[in-house]
């Protein structure tokens, strides 16, 4: 085997394809990357620990083709730190030579022959932007659990519904959830699963601005879902697609509305949260034509700030948890957000307020951005 290859290419392939390696493998080949390069003058990379898998093609100029498995995380430490040179790569007897500029590394060969066999991306279920995809992911994945001992709550509810898809998670206290339209190849495809949400916020934080993102499902036997973008893919293993019904959680007669600006809403509860410990709530009274934020730390600390806000509905004061109130806020994309509650005990439901200037603001049915977060509140002592 023998290849050249641009460093710029490269070093974004092998970021890709490293994505799935596990730090503690359960078997020494699963730390290896899948190297391979064809007569045509593709290269390829790939990762898989089992759960996930990971692929990448690119261009390079291949003098000899061929396949070797080499140290995963040791190779991107390597192109990582490379010159900007093109880099040439080379299998000599037992060892795998990478040359760029002046810099030489050798590396060890992995015994190819052991690597599993890496699963198919599943057929194309259809199409969706990939700046909207990953805005979504964003959006819904602090909601997620990290209780990997209840599967459910550790995944994103993804729905097919024709030309709308939804996506949702929860940690049992909390419901984030976001609709964006998508393009089914077959019209009125349906389809609903669960997929692990660290694995598809990593994947989401690596699209390209301007990619377009296909999505792949197999069938109930074979559970996976695939996703691609620009020469690069990924497969993963679904987790149970139990769920709860969050969507009738999202809606109900909320006795009163609030409407804040969200940038400086954001920055005073953060300044507000300082003085705050671990389970130390942030406090927000509604009303007079403003929203009070108040915490304290017993008799160490305490903060308060005002700031312009519009009720429409009977006074709020209603505490929640400094971080959960901040994940939704930093979900809201929008100028204003809006906070509906019925109480200082009830779920409130925090959204996006779509500005009229900005045409381009994608709406839902219920006249948002999409974006809905349900959170419970703090019970308050006094």
């Amino acid at each position: 085997m023998e290849f050249r290859v641009e460093r710029h290419a490269l070093a974004d392939a092998v970021a890709w394809a490293a994505r799935t390696l596990p730090s503690r493998p359960a078997l020494p080949v699963l730390a290896g990357m899948l190297v391979e390069v064809t007569a045509e003058g593709t290269l390829t990379l790939a990762g898989f620990d089992y759960e996930v898998s990971t692929k990448v093609r690119t261009e390079a100029d291949v003098a000899e083709p061929g396949r070797v498995l080499v140290p995963g995380r040791l190779l991107s430490e390597i192109v990582r730190n490379l010159p900007a040179e093109p880099v040439d790569v080379a299998l000599k007897g037992s060892e795998v030579v990478v040359r760029c500029g002046s810099a030489e590394f050798g590396l060890q060969v992995m015994p190819v022959e052991d690597y599993p066999t890496l699963p198919d991306v599943p057929d194309r279920a259809g199409t969706v932007s990939g700046d909207v995809f990953a805005e979504a992911v964003g959006q819904v994945t602090p909601a997620a659990g990290r209780d990997d001992t209840l599967p459910m709550l550790t995944g994103v509810r993804v729905d097919f519904d024709g030309g709308v898809l939804r996506m949702a998670c929860t940690d049992r206290y909390r419901i984030a959830a976001r609709e964006l339209p998508w393009s089914p190849d077959q019209e009125g495809f349906t389809a609903g699963v669960v997929v692990p949400a660290r694995t598809l916020a990593d994947v989401a934080k690596a699209i390209r601005p301007g990619d377009e993102v296909s999505l792949s499902l197999t069938g109930i036997t074979d559970s996976l879902i695939g996703i691609s973008m620009g020469g690069r893919s990924m497969t993963t293993r679904l987790l149970d697609d139990q769920f709860i019904n969050y969507r009738s959680r999202l809606t109900g007669d909320w006795t009163s509305t609030a409407k804040v600006q969200t940038a400086p809403f954001v920055e005073a509860i953060k300044r507000v949260a300082l003085v705050t410990e671990r389970s130390t709530p942030v406090r927000l009274a509604f009303g007079g034509g403003q929203v009070q934020i108040r915490a304290a730390a017993g008799d160490a600390a305490r903060a308060n700030e005002t700031m312009p806000a519009e009720l429409s509905g009977p006074e709020i004061d209603i505490a929640f948890s400094p971080q959960y109130l901040l994940d939704g806020l930093n979900g809201v994309h929008s100028r204003y957000a809006r906070l509906e509650c019925t109480g200082p005990t009830k779920a409130a439901l925090l959204t996006g307020i779509p500005d009229p200037e900005n045409e381009d603001e994608a709406l839902d049915e219920n006249g948002d951005t999409g974006f809905r977060y349900l959170a419970m509140p703090v019970r308050l002592s006094g």
